[in-house]
């Protein structure tokens, strides 16, 4: 066999191309030409989809931004006009803290019970001073104190109502009592510490109050403070003496 030679077939797209009549060149006339014209496949057209864009964010959107834009602007304008306001009655009233001092401490009664338990009652005088010249305060009810020893609550009472004027001093008598689980033990606990002369018993204030500015009465606040006492002893029916008087007062919601 001489040198093969490789045959490739050709696949003609009939649908594609259409047969059409062959025409020598330069030979064509008239009649020829309107065959071919006839026979003359029509020119394709192709429609391109029109895709429409959306300039504007849909309606919900916008009002829903306009919600939030709205509602961040009136609670700042709310947050400056409280400032402002608390600004300007600071400077016309000038407010200070009312002033405390326990004056005086008597042991009315400390002893055993029969389930021994520790029955305590206390008397205490405290001083209340109102230093500011355009306040008022009224003491409301709900008013709790209260003597600790040792992280041991011993007795405990209520501050009268009662308003108090401008720049007014007040004296206030105050009985407290109590009951305490395991008395012995406290009893004894007492008793070592009264040896040396020093007792530190802790006088717990929580009382509410509101503040008249001028003539108007805001809401209610709460006086809360701690007073630190250094005793000498706690002997019943017995002036006692008080060596050592720390206070600490801050305003409360």
């Amino acid at each position: 066999m001489g040198d093969h030679q490789k045959i490739h077939p050709v696949v003609v797209d009939v649908e594609a191309q259409p047969t059409l009549p062959l025409v020598p060149h330069g030979s064509s006339s008239s009649s020829e030409k309107g065959i071919l014209s006839q026979n003359r496949p029509p020119p394709l057209r192709h429609t391109i989809p029109v895709i429409e864009s959306s300039k504007h964010p849909p309606k919900k959107r916008i009002s829903c931004c306009k919600c939030i834009c709205c509602s961040i602007t009136l609670l700042f304008l709310l947050i400056f006009s409280l400032v402002i306001t608390g600004v300007i009655l600071c400077l016309i009233f000038q407010p200070k803290l009312p002033k405390y001092s326990v004056d005086r401490l008597k042991i009315s009664d400390l002893s055993l019970n029969f389930d021994m338990s520790l029955y305590a009652k206390f008397n205490v005088k405290i001083t209340a001073t109102n230093p500011n010249e355009k306040i008022g305060i009224y003491y409301e009810k709900g008013s709790r104190l209260s003597v600790w020893y040792s992280n041991t609550r011993l007795c405990q009472g209520t501050l009268p109502k009662f308003y108090q004027g401008h720049r007014n001093t007040t004296v206030l008598n105050v009985v407290l009592t109590g009951q305490t689980q395991y008395g012995n033990t406290l009893i004894t606990a007492l008793q070592e510490q009264q040896q040396t002369g020093r007792i530190p018993l802790d006088l717990k204030v929580d009382v509410p109050v509101s503040i008249e500015l001028g003539r108007l009465k805001l809401r209610k606040v709460r006086i809360l403070g701690t007073c630190l006492l250094i005793v000498d002893s706690l002997s019943a029916n017995n002036l006692i003496s008080i060596k050592a008087s720390t206070c600490k007062f801050r305003l409360g919601l």
